[in-house]
């Protein structure tokens, strides 16, 4: 499926009123100029919109999702992706810490109402996202109207450092329930992930399924980043980010990808009228 990419620059309260861009990428159908699609909010990592990003949203988009890609740190820089070497990654580190997890928040409803008001958007959504965005991803399903979050590597989340004061409220939402009978998680992380040491993915797995979460939790042979193309330090697993993104693709279709009407909890029962 042919796509395109426009970009659009929205205020945001929080940071100053500094707007912050989201690029969106979309599916493009000769002939049917009215289509709608499902939308899907993809979270970068803390590199922003790199090229890895960009072409990881244009996959998802040509199989038929108009997908947003917000500009994390607008309140410190433009939009321009961080380099991947070592001055880029302490600046993207650095702001990491210095953005306040209300800020991350905003941020995601902001690319929500983006994806809900466009015209070729049906307003059913989804999230993704890598690293940083993984964690980003995992709160966006806090959110009533995201259906389902894939989340890959996600950093920070068992250690609950992100956001200014490292101290972010991510599990201890879980634990009170706030995630609870909501959309359908996926978190996916690699074994060998140095970022997220296996006490880390014990500690998350544990916390989703004391809460009743809808989750599904992948480990896989891999290092971090295994799915970005670029820059990869060696990382990079084509093979393996090839059948997770297939995985993806099957949550997405089953999530939003068709109107199933009301979702109800295991245990109740339909009337069926005859």
């Amino acid at each position: 499926m042919l796509i395109t990419k426009i970009y659009h620059d929205v205020p945001s309260k929080l940071s100053n009123e500094r707007p912050i861009r989201i690029f969106v990428i979309s599916p493009v159908v000769p002939g049917y100029p009215q289509a709608k699609f499902p939308g899907v909010v993809c979270f970068s990592e803390i590199y922003q919109v790199t090229g890895p990003v960009e072409r990881f949203a244009g996959q998802i988009a040509s199989h038929g999702y108009v997908v947003a890609c917000p500009s994390s740190f607008h309140e410190f820089e433009g939009p321009e992706p961080i380099p991947y070497d070592t001055e880029g990654t302490d600046r993207g580190n650095r702001y990491k810490i210095e953005k306040t997890v209300e800020a991350y928040d905003e941020d995601a409803t902001l690319t929500i109402d983006l994806l809900t008001s466009l015209p070729n958007c049906n307003g059913r959504i989804a999230a993704t996202g890598m690293c940083l965005g993984g964690h980003l991803a995992f709160r966006a399903a806090f959110d009533a109207k995201v259906l389902s979050s894939v989340c890959f590597f996600a950093t920070d989340i068992h250690c609950a450092t992100l956001g200014k004061g490292k101290k972010d409220n991510s599990l201890e939402l879980v634990r009170k329930g706030d995630m609870t009978g909501k959309g359908e998680l996926v978190m996916i992380f690699g074994k060998e992930d140095t970022h997220v040491p296996r006490s880390g993915r014990d500690l998350i797995r544990k916390t989703l399924e004391d809460a009743n979460v809808l989750c599904s939790f992948l480990e896989v042979r891999a290092q971090h980043a295994f799915i970005r193309d670029e820059s990869s330090k060696g990382r990079w697993d084509a093979a393996l980010t090839r059948s997770l993104f297939t995985f993806m693709l099957e949550v997405f279709e089953r999530t939003i990808g068709r109107d199933l009407g009301p979702r109800i909890n295991e245990g109740e029962k339909l009337e069926h009228v005859c």
